[in-house]
């Protein structure tokens, strides 16, 4: 009659202490999900100024990609996402990618490319074209870190600049 008691006493406190460790790793870990989040808008330069820097339509189908990369440079995660029809998007990012841990820091997200022909001219308005790093995080909870980035803009091809910077690999070489 003991040796059933001891045996279930011994598969209760395994069972417990399991639970515990399982609570322990949940509630004394680091966040293991990173989010950003943000929205992708037409900016429209012929209206005025107030207009065109502060209002924009959003862009249903646009691409966002966010690049991480380690304290070598080389790029450790590549993630990209479409906007939704309010021109929001989420990335969710796993914190720790090939068992290291991801370096928020690292990362930068950027504008790749739109569906529609009338906006589809990438504009550094925000940093959508060079890309922007995360900084610090917007909110944080549990296993949660969420980074809400400024809205990115496209713009149309009328109101795309032309680039008028001199390559110093031209200079003297056509006359």
């Amino acid at each position: 009659m003991e040796r059933p008691l001891i045996i279930l006493l011994l598969a209760l406190a395994l069972s417990c202490l399991s639970n515990i460790t399982a609570a322990s790793e949940y509630w004394g870990g680091q966040p293991r999900v990173i989010h950003v989040g943000g929205k992708v808008l037409c900016q429209d330069c012929t209206q005025g100024w107030n207009e065109w820097a502060h209002e924009g339509s959003p862009i249903k189908g646009c691409k966002v990609a966010v690049t991480c990369r380690d304290e070598r440079k080389r790029v450790v995660y590549y993630g990209s996402d479409e906007t939704d029809e309010e021109g929001e998007y989420d990335i969710a990012i796993d914190k720790h990618v090939n068992g290291k841990e991801l370096n928020a820091a690292g990362c930068s997200l950027r504008l790749v490319s739109s569906p529609d022909p009338q906006c589809n001219i990438l504009t550094d308005f925000a940093g959508g074209k060079s890309g922007v790093k995360l900084r610090r995080p917007s909110y944080v909870y549990r296993d949660e870190v969420r980074y809400a980035l400024k809205p990115l803009f496209f713009t149309s091809p009328m109101c795309d600049e032309p680039d008028t910077k001199e390559d110093p690999s031209d200079q003297g070489g056509n006359y």
